[in-house]
């Protein structure tokens, strides 16, 4: 990444600290099942509809819904839909290999409790906590995966600011096994105020007007790390 591609990145991240964006505050739960949980604040709740096909659930892709809680951390499920059959899983953490400005740089994102289901079987995951770049082996190729895990270390709070603001970066676990797959990426819960990509040329990735603000969809999955800017629910 060049000296100029940093700065910018930079000064972006700056941007998302000062943002002085209102938003109404969505709520989430932990996944699988939906549901709603106080936000910070106590404005009106929106929980966006399921998606029911695209990248990951009916195309080749990568869906990733993260539920953000109180703490920082995020309840994530990932859904995949490979290409080919594919047996040896990359998984990735969101800042492996690549530096975050600021107080991203920071961070230090880890994963527990994943659970793995391919092709409609769980799968027997040795070691549920991921702290560095590993390979998770399957016993036999699969096409469809779904992951769930708890991802924390991720997040950092926005200081001084109001309670609960927090910057906090998202990507795939397993973007690094086919970095060519399309990827959306959905935030359910935690007043999502801004976003941005550093990994693409156009880095502002939120699209959409709060309390409906989204993330670009279809980024390639090695490119689909994104920095929100969010307020976290209150909860435990």
């Amino acid at each position: 990444m060049s000296g100029r591609r940093k700065l910018t990145t930079a000064l972006l991240i700056v941007g998302l600290l000062t943002t002085t964006a209102c938003s109404a505050e969505l709520a989430g739960p932990t996944p699988p099942s939906p549901g709603q949980l106080p936000a910070g604040g106590g404005a009106a709740q929106v929980q966006p509809p399921p998606a029911s096909e695209g990248p990951g659930l009916t195309a080749p892709g990568i869906r990733l819904t993260g539920v953000p809680r109180g703490d920082g951390s995020f309840d994530v499920t990932e859904q995949v839909m490979f290409r080919t059959p594919t047996s040896t899983i990359q998984l990735q953490l969101p800042k492996s290999g690549e530096r975050l400005q600021g107080l991203m740089a920071r961070t230090k994102p880890e994963v527990i409790s994943l659970q793995v289901v391919a092709d409609g079987d769980l799968v027997t995951v040795r070691d549920t906590q991921v702290k560095a770049a590993r390979d998770l082996q399957l016993d036999s190729p699969a096409t469809e995966l779904k992951l769930t895990y708890r991802l924390s270390g991720s997040s950092a709070r926005s200081l001084p600011s109001r309670a609960g603001r927090a910057l906090a970066a998202i990507s795939p676990l397993t973007a690094a096994t086919d970095g060519t797959l399309p990827t959306n990426l959905a935030v359910s819960g935690g007043g999502l105020l801004n976003a941005i990509c550093p990994l693409l040329k156009e880095t502002r990735c939120a699209v959409g007007e709060p309390p409906e603000l989204g993330i670009q969809q279809g980024l390639p999955a090695d490119r689909a790390l994104a920095v929100l800017q969010l307020d976290l629910p209150m909860q435990p």
